[in-house]
């Protein structure tokens, strides 16, 4: 290193987001330390042994585009992958894929290792070490300082971390390993507000002893598509996932425990994630509902431990047992370990700005769980834009920001820093108002170029998307100019029913334009929706011009004539930076923005004069 005194950028906590920051960091040059509690867990798929999903699978593929690394590893560890919503239109088709999960750490320690200007220091972070106001630094639980130009925390569910079992309580942010109990006095001491959130996992089952033939079989793709547009997907055999369901006599005894469930006797305080709730959670909310479908996923292709998803709970030990055993194929089930619940604290994200550094603490930059999301995604997805602003920001360039109609990405960063979440964030596609636009079958022509700018996609990469522009642009010019009967081949490619395949039959001509077959599907996509892409064009026309009026950081809104007070208290609470962000905040009204407008407006003027 130039100084080994003190680094470019320290990463504290080597989960998802961390790894992303640390990678994108020394891969655009800078010198860094990834701080982990313990090597051998960087990467550790904590709770289900999957990548994506729905929303969640764009976001690993946008970070694949722009360089990241989510999306490789889980290709090199991947053993089931399923398209969802195919029955649905391909704006909501997301890609989730089944890893080996020792797998998965493996390959991600692997790339870390091999890194140049990277390297892991094993501590606990107990403080912040300051240069004047800025971060500078961070020291460790033995007493040592680690000296930085730019701090990235990216600590997870371990902050003050507590594992609920029933009644039993222990320390701890996952099983087998200690939370960090000062960090979060800390932060709050510099001007950061803290929160407390809840997550859970289900019990884990040995594989023999569950009666496989009771339970019906989900298969994998028969041809899967892989995250990673620059590799194709390794060729293995490919395992089956199984299904089975809750019933009423599992529903009782979840109601006769339901007293010594952590999350209803108030031993609980945060609050867990709406969208993947609890085994409790489910048979309380809905009373009607008879059933639950259970997915059983193995944890490995050598691995004993089957996850057993959909049964998350932290009811007490004896409870889980005899409600497992009440399940079809699990009567016999035995268990490797039981599910818990973890309460730990997090930093509300408007504390944050899109680049992800705090406003209180410039030079610290958080990401991942502790800005209150859920999912190895969105943490993996804050990581990369918090490493990639962090290296920015220390040559004094501009910010890399991602609008709402360039990826999933930009949606999540731009939803973080204007809530105040009461519940864990994930990403859905119902998030994303131009998601028409944010396929998953499009993410590298989106981001590839950004990633080129930004150093971490190669020329040869970057040519490869630029040719493939280039060819969808000349084939859609060629289907407009080629006839059959009275109807150009575009018009006819945007029939129901109608593919590439339909053309070559019909049109034998089309079959020596040798169009690679990665390339038709895309192009059918675009021409079908093309005239509602064209709408949603205008409107993000409309939307960037929104986004080019800039909120300054010192805009005293409380004396701006006109706004409501609930605006006026939203606004300080939440600081956003344009208008366009303004916007989108609930209890901000069209009105309110026309005051803001009006003010900007005579702020130019009068800024305009002085300089005068």
């Amino acid at each position: 290193m130039k100084n080994s005194n003190v680094v470019d950028i320290i990463v504290v906590g080597g989960g998802h987001a961390g790894c992303e920051a640390a990678l994108a960091a020394a891969r655009m040059g800078r010198e860094t330390i990834l701080v982990t509690l313990k090597e051998n867990t960087i990467a550790a798929l904590s709770c289900n042994p999957a990548i994506g999903g729905v929303g969640k699978g764009q976001l690993t593929r946008e970070i694949d585009a722009l360089g990241g690394v989510q999306g490789l590893v889980t290709d090199l560890a991947g053993i089931h992958y399923r398209m969802l919503n195919t029955s649905k239109g391909e704006a909501v088709q997301s890609l989730r894929a089944q890893v080996d999960k020792d797998e998965y750490s493996k390959e991600m320690r692997a790339l870390i290792a091999k890194q140049p200007r990277l390297r892991v220091w094993e501590g606990s972070v107990e403080d912040i070490h300051l240069d004047g106001e800025r971060a500078g630094g961070v020291k460790l639980g033995d007493g040592s300082v680690l000296r930085s130009r730019r701090v990235i925390l990216t600590n997870g569910t371990f902050l003050r971390a507590v594992m609920h079992v029933g009644e039993n309580i222990s320390e701890g942010g996952r099983v087998g390993e200690g939370s960090v109990q000062h960090l979060s006095g800390v932060l709050g001491a510099m001007g950061l507000e803290t929160g407390r959130l809840k997550t859970g996992t289900p019990p884990r089952l040995d594989r023999s002893s569950i009666d496989w033939d009771r339970l019906t079989i989900q298969q994998p793709d028969p041809e899967p598509e892989g995250f990673s547009h620059w590799r194709d997907l390794p060729r293995r055999e490919w395992m089956n996932c199984h299904v089975t369901r809750t019933n009423e006599s599992v529903h009782d005894v979840i109601r006769s425990h339901l007293h010594r469930s952590p999350m209803y006797s108030g031993q609980i305080e945060g609050v867990g994630p709406r969208y993947c709730p609890s085994i409790e959670d489910k048979v309380v909310r809905f009373p009607d509902r008879t059933g639950h479908t259970i997915y059983l996923e193995r944890e490995g292709l050598q691995s004993r431990s089957v996850y057993v998803n959909g049964v998350s709970t932290s009811l007490p030990a004896d409870a889980q047992e005899q409600l497992v055993a009440r399940i079809p194929g699990l009567e016999k089930a035995k268990f490797l370990r039981h599910g818990y619940a973890v309460e730990y604290d997090f930093f509300p994200p408007y504390q944050i700005r899109r680049t992800f550094e705090c406003r209180a603490v410039p030079g610290l930059y958080l990401a991942g769980q502790i800005c209150g999301t859920s999912g190895y995604e969105e943490a993996a997805a804050q990581g990369f834009l918090a490493g990639v602003n962090a290296v920015l920001s220390l040559a004094d360039e501009a910010p890399f920001i991602l609008g709402r109609d360039e990826a999933y990405m930009g949606v999540l960063a731009d939803d973080l820093v204007r809530c105040d979440p009461r519940e864990p964030y994930r990403m859905f596609t119902s998030r994303a108002e131009y998601r028409l636009m944010l396929r998953h079958d499009n993410a590298d022509l989106r981001l590839a170029c950004r990633g080129e700018e930004l150093g971490l996609i190669d020329a040869r990469q970057a040519d490869r998307v630029r040719a493939d522009q280039q060819k969808i642009s000349d084939t859609i010019s060629r289907l407009h100019g080629t006839r059959i009967g009275t109807r150009t081949l575009h018009q006819r490619l945007r029939s129901p029913g109608t593919n590439w395949k339909t053309l070559e039959e019909e049109i034998p001509e089309v079959t020596t334009w040798q169009l690679e077959e990665r390339l038709q599907e895309r192009i059918r996509i675009e021409v079908r929706y093309e005239s509602y892409i064209e709408r949603q064009m205008i409107e993000v026309e409309r939307l960037r011009k929104q986004e080019r009026w800039q909120l300054p950081d010192d805009l005293q809104y409380s004396e701006i004539p006109g706004l409501r007070s609930e605006a006026r208290e939203k606004l300080n609470s939440l600081r956003p930076d344009t208008i366009a962000s303004a916007q989108r905040i609930a209890g901000v009204s069209p009105a309110d923005i026309s005051c803001l407008m009006v003010a900007l407006r005579a702020r130019t003027q009068h800024e305009g004069r002085e300089s005068r």
